[in-house]
């Protein structure tokens, strides 16, 4: 799948781009119809995406989810009424092949990149892996996590950059580090995870989603395969990561810059 999404016929970059968690059913094919309806005018490939389940959250009376097999259903539904393929994040190994028969790609969220056990149970499945890059490792070390999925017999696999920790509260994207990891598989900019202001004493994670034009832009000038954004209509009743998604209403003007700078990209180096 990953050759198919970095070969659009546009030239242009693709995008997975959903709610960071499935709130129900409505939600979710509200924001899929709308995402798909920017992308397909303006040539982009589309995964849906959406957490069954969120496991890593700051305080334990966070919101979760609405049960697994239930948002699992709804990922499906999304991908078979729209006819896009659909991703979603697995946390144990066991978690690999339930999830697989649900959707399209499964994501290694980026504190668990380094599990070999749960790369290789993914790769198993057969179905594409795209791996979170952790906040503490180096883009060079990224090889190693690209190897155990191949290792384990699929290469449809790529890496998302997420930005790295820096100091208890903050992250930092050093686009260095994109063509770097382009060496190993392709590569997708997280756009928004990488705007979050982690650890805060409230246990609600901070954001700063005034600057993912910026995040966004400086990805797709360096050479970005693909963008992953979590969007939502009202970001301030988002359930998760509230704080830094981009509100929906604002996603087709993006996409459109970005497009823009993408045939530009394309165009210098082609000499």
């Amino acid at each position: 799948m990953i050759e198919k999404l970095t070969n659009a016929p546009s030239g242009n970059f693709f995008l997975l781009a959903g709610p960071c968690v499935i709130e129900g059913e409505a939600m979710a094919m509200d924001i899929a119809e709308a995402v798909l309806a920017v992308t397909s005018r303006l040539g982009i490939p589309y995964v849906f995406k959406g957490s069954y389940r969120k496991a890593n959250r700051s305080r334990s009376d966070s919101f979760t989810g609405i049960g697994d097999e239930k948002a699992l259903r709804i990922l499906r539904k999304v991908g078979e009424t729209y006819h896009i393929p659909v991703v979603t994040d697995i946390h144990t190994p066991d978690e690999a092949q339930m999830a697989a028969e649900y959707v399209d790609v499964l994501q290694i969220p980026a504190f668990l990149c380094r599990q070999t056990d749960l790369l290789a149970s993914a790769a198993r499945t057969g179905r594409m892996v795209n791996i979170k890059k952790g906040q503490f490792l180096s883009p060079e070390a990224m090889a190693h996590a690209v190897n155990k999925v191949r290792d384990a017999g699929n290469n449809d696999v790529c890496i998302t950059e997420r930005g790295t920790t820096f100091g208890y509260q903050d992250l930092i994207v050093d686009v260095r580090g994109i063509p770097v990891m382009r060496r190993f598989a392709p590569v997708l900019m997280d756009v928004t995870h990488s705007l979050q202001q982690p650890n805060q004493s409230s246990g609600v994670t901070g954001g700063r989603p005034e600057m993912i034009e910026t995040v966004a832009r400086a990805a797709i000038a360096v050479g970005a395969d693909g963008l992953f954004i979590e969007t939502h209509r009202d970001p301030s009743e988002a359930k998760s990561d509230g704080a830094n998604m981009l509100r929906l209403d604002l996603l087709p003007t993006l996409m459109e810059r970005l497009t823009v700078l993408r045939a530009a990209v394309n165009s210098l180096d082609k000499h």
